[in-house]
């Protein structure tokens, strides 16, 4: 009778064991890409067309997906290699814009919403991840601080075009970045994009101050 309770206990907890694990292998892999996909297309089900083609992911957010973000080296320098080709440089060769502009553009958060009017003009929303200027007490961390930026940078033409870079197509600096292609996606045109690169690399911008 005991040995009969004792063999039905053992068999009881291994089988938790079993599915516990099963869990847990589950809950480290993530949700089933197919399932998130689905689940995406349901949301935006009701969207107008041009909304739906924005919810299908290209190639390099396939891979990013697929791997959720830990790509290995090898798929990380195909990803960075096509992005990089797709970013558009200025043809007068100049990154530095109005860094006044680029101040409030950064700092603006709307466009690209369902609520926007179809003429709103698209901010960068920098500061839901980042620090700018010093004073700011209200800011997003999921990206680095950005104060004294340029500064920093001691302004180095290298280190501005490497910016701009990023700022277009931050799969091109790098793979699975969680930061926006605000070129790529046509978020922001480039004259706002050479603004926001000024108000990180002017001297007279708060950022450096």
């Amino acid at each position: 009778m005991n040995r009969s309770l004792t063999l039905a206990t053992l068999a009881l907890v291994a089988s938790s064991w079993t599915m516990t694990t099963a869990s847990a292998q589950t809950a480290a892999k993530g949700p089933d890409p197919a399932i998130v996909d689905r689940y995406m297309k349901s949301t935006f089900g009701k969207a107008p067309p041009e909304w739906q083609a924005r919810i299908e992911p290209d190639e390099t957010l396939k891979t990013c997906n697929a791997y959720h973000n830990d790509v290995p080296s090898a798929e990380a320098d195909k990803i960075v290699a096509r992005e990089l080709a797709r970013v558009v440089y200025p043809v007068d060769g100049k990154f530095l814009g109005n860094w006044k502009e680029g101040a409030k553009i950064a700092n603006n958060g709307r466009g690209g919403q369902f609520s926007d009017p179809p003429d709103t003009v698209s901010g960068g929303n920098c500061y839901a991840c980042h620090q700018m200027e010093q004073k700011e007490v209200s800011y997003g961390t999921l990206g680095p601080s950005l104060t004294n930026y340029g500064k920093d940078r001691k302004y180095d033409p290298e280190e501005i075009k490497n910016a701009y870079t990023k700022v277009y197509d931050s799969q091109a600096v790098f793979a699975c970045s969680n930061m926006p292609r605000f070129g790529v996606n046509k978020v922001l045109n480039e004259q706002q994009i050479k603004d926001i690169i000024a108000f990180l690399f002017d001297p007279e911008s708060p950022i450096n101050k």
